[in-house]
């Protein structure tokens, strides 16, 4: 089965960035880490909620899905809300040569204060000039070999790009566990990411050149080419998984204190990642299929038990071609929860990364996120961690 065409990132979509700051009492309220609070006060309805209104139609639906009541409670104040993928601020470098790393920024850090957003992911992607959306629009696609030094060329330029989207912004850039503990919860902060290890071009020595010159801390071994390190989702496989560099990149980035992230990742590089790996393994973006079919982004309850077993995250995204809106995504995220335990969830938006706009299109729409999530029967204790905790875990067991 072809995949549809809103199911798939794209590197370089430029989602309309609608970021509306929220009030000023708001924004503090926000900032003040008490996101959940307000959900909770929002009794579980969002604005344009389908739901009867009337306290018969709200019991007999809660009655219907499952939905608990919950009563208002302030989260930790070192509770963070942490997106484990993302482009905001329009990160990546533009496949047009002509703009190429000098296209205009989008506004970031207003945006994550105004939602309650302590920590992104941010991704740069290192295989945009060697892949394109396929003729029928349906998948990406490589369509031609780089030459050598090309790719990590874009990766410099798209490091570059990240520090320089951070210092404009006056955001924070987390390197380790003590960073994140200090920084994090007065926020913004970023993560260094990368979408891909394409830049490695085979050699082992720039995983440590990417880690201290970069900042790196989150590397996502594959994105839509089949590369040295191993096969992807989309496309038919040619290593049987991951390749023998793949593994030695996972052995280093275990060494040096680098998320490793399977994304894209085809089923037999996961588990031969997760049995090499002495780490937790995250996926940061995708959600389970209700239908499995082949070349899907999406993945199958074994492929997301593997990453449990490594104490790892799976991130669920916002894609509309998988949910029709916020509330159907945090039912969503709780079956992922049901398959494999609510340690083991949290929430990769993949901002500024689809080709149709997704269901959470803006930071200031977390609010609404966590309402939808306690509508669909997380405890604020579980919501904490999908929104963040978990990924701080993991975060802090591989980096330190």
């Amino acid at each position: 089965m072809q995949i549809d065409r809103t199911t798939i990132c794209r590197g370089d979509a430029d989602a309309p960035p609608g970021q509306a700051p929220g009030s000023i009492s708001r924004r503090a309220f926000l900032a003040s880490g008490a996101a959940l609070a307000l959900a909770a006060c929002a009794q579980g309805h969002l604005a344009g909620d389908t739901q009867p209104q009337g306290s018969a139609g709200t019991k007999a639906a809660k009655d219907a899905s499952g939905v608990k009541d919950v009563s208002p409670r302030k989260p930790s104040p070192a509770a963070l809300v942490i997106d484990m993928h993302s482009h905001a601020g329009r990160v990546i470098v533009s496949r047009d040569p002509a703009i190429g790393a000098d296209r205009p920024f989008l506004a970031l850090a207003a945006p994550m204060r105004a939602g309650g957003v302590n920590v992104i992911c941010l991704a740069i992607v290192t295989d945009t000039i060697v892949t394109r959306v396929s003729a029928d629009r349906t998948r990406f696609e490589a369509w031609r070999t780089p030459s050598e030094g090309e790719l990590y060329a874009l990766g410099v330029a798209e490091f570059a790009r990240a520090h320089k989207l951070v210092e404009r912004e006056q955001m924070q850039v987390v390197t380790d566990a003590a960073t994140l503990a200090t920084r994090g919860p007065a926020g913004p902060c970023v993560i260094i990411a990368s979408e891909g290890a394409d830049f490695l071009e085979g050699r082992l020595e720039r995983v440590d050149e990417a880690y201290g010159m970069h900042q790196l801390r989150h590397l996502q071994l594959t994105h839509y080419r089949v590369n040295e390190l191993g096969d992807i989702q989309t496309e038919a496989p040619v290593h049987a998984g991951l390749t023998d560099f793949g593994a030695d990149v996972v052995r280093r980035c275990n060494a040096l204190g680098i998320v490793v992230d399977v994304a894209h990742g085809t089923y037999d590089l996961v588990k031969r990642a997760a049995a090499i790996s002495t780490k937790p393994l995250v996926i940061s973006h995708s959600a389970l299929a209700t239908r499995p079919s082949l070349r899907s982004r999406l993945i199958t309850p074994d492929h997301a038990r593997v990453i449990a077993g490594t104490g790892g995250v799976i991130g669920v995204w916002p894609s509309a071609g998988t949910f029709r809106d916020l509330p159907a995504m945090a039912l969503g995220i709780k079956r992922m929860a049901d398959v494999v335990g609510v340690d083991h969830v949290g929430v990769g938006t993949d901002m500024l990364g689809f080709i149709s706009p997704p269901v959470f299109r803006t930071y200031d729409q977390l609010p609404s996120l966590a309402t939808a999530l306690l509508a669909a029967g997380f405890t604020q204790e579980e919501a904490g961690k999908v929104l963040g905790g978990n990924y701080r875990r993991v975060f802090e067991a591989c980096v330190g």
